[in-house]
């Protein structure tokens, strides 16, 4: 019992060890990411609302919209980091889904978090490709491997960092979290939780077709059962809620969660909920449109060709994640009359930018802050 969570975030130690030892001003790769981020946000580099970024000189655009569900104040979040830790090729983005009571202030924080702690482990393992970093044979997956080392880190990192964050209390709460890192033609796509991530690209016959690039993780899985029962969780669905399984304590009947991956839910973390990252990339191609990163909000009511095929038909790129959620909303008043709509959030990454574009970061106050 234990095992999981154990195992996981001791790869934290080492990280948090070292920080301990420097002071803010002595070498702390946490102080320069966060300086980074500071100097990004100043030259409008970095999106936290809903809006658009498209700066010039980048093949990247990216639209974000969020509205707020009918079960109180919207728990999703979001971010968008142009330039990511000054590499002018280099682009993270992150869609964050809370739960619980305090799930609001779980997914914000891990936001806040997440990109700094992976700047940090990516520069580290740069730096120094040392016996603890396996890069395996074969150097054309280097840089995979070198993302990969960094997002398990970063996660672990930043689960271990949440449990000790006194002005949260994430016993009950938790967050997902879906994120990309585009560097130069290649994408990293690591995923924790049910949120998903969903390309476009066109097929021999032109029309576009959906790639889904993230696992939804549900604790029906067969993987993601036997671990939650191997560590004496228990997965079942209410008689109420026939196809939604659950991940339950076991004595007792909570808390519920409706997914097997997570930040946060510490009350769990023992029992098979894990913040373990599910990482892969891809080579963008010029046949690749863009991605839809969005919460559970949108998939539970839209298909991913339904997804893919509302983005393309939006005329200004801008509005595509407003279009997407707008559909989504119509969606759930349709498909689930009577049941209170989840908040629902989007982020649309196109690869190729138009000719036209010029550099812009929009952020619309009436749209909603995430």
């Amino acid at each position: 019992m234990g095992h999981f969570s154990s195992m996981f975030n001791g790869l934290a130690r080492p990280f948090l060890i070292r920080r301990e030892k420097n002071s803010p001003g002595n070498g702390d790769g946490r102080d320069a990411a966060a300086a980074m981020a500071k100097e990004a946000k100043k030259n409008d580099l970095i999106l936290r609302s809903s809006g658009c970024v498209n700066v010039e000189g980048s093949n990247n655009f990216v639209s974000v919209f969020s509205k707020r569900g009918q079960k109180g104040v919207n728990q999703d979040c979001a971010i968008v980091w142009e330039e990511f830790g000054c590499q002018a090729d280099m682009l993270f983005c992150g869609i964050f889904d809370g739960h619980g009571q305090w799930g609001h202030y779980v997914a914000k924080k891990v936001r806040e978090s997440m990109p700094s702690f992976l700047l940090c482990y990516w520069q580290e393992a740069q730096a120094s490709l040392g016996p603890d970093i396996d890069l395996g044979s074969d150097k054309k997956n280097q840089g995979f491997n070198i993302w990969k080392h960094s997002y398990m880190m970063t996660c672990a990192a930043v689960d271990q960092e949440l449990q000790h964050c006194r002005k949260i209390d994430s016993f009950f709460s938790g967050t997902t979290a879906s994120t990309i890192v585009r560097q130069g033609e290649l994408i990293y796509v690591a995923n924790v939780g049910d949120s998903r991530a969903v390309l476009a690209t066109t097929s021999d016959d032109g029309s576009l077709v959906p790639v889904q690039l993230t696992i939804d993780f549900k604790p029906n899985l067969p993987q993601e059962i036997e671990r939650i029962t191997q560590c004496q969780g228990r997965v079942y669905c209410l008689d109420d809620e026939p196809g939604v399984h659950r991940v339950w304590l076991p004595n007792e009947e909570s808390p519920g969660l409706a997914m097997s991956r997570a930040f946060g839910d510490y009350c769990i973390k023992d029992y098979g909920l894990i913040s373990v990252p599910e990482v892969t990339q891809r080579h963008i191609t010029s046949r690749d449109q863009f991605v839809v990163l969005a919460t559970d909000g949108v998939w539970d009511v839209v298909s991913n060709q339904e997804a893919i095929e509302i983005v393309s038909s939006t005329p200004d790129r801008a509005k595509a994640a407003k279009h997407l959620v707008e559909c989504a909303v119509h969606a759930w008043k349709k498909k689930r009359r009577g049941i209170a709509m989840d908040d629902i959030s989007a982020i649309c990454l196109f690869f190729h930018s138009s000719p036209s574009s010029q550099s812009q970061l929009v952020s619309s106050a009436a749209a909603g802050k995430l």
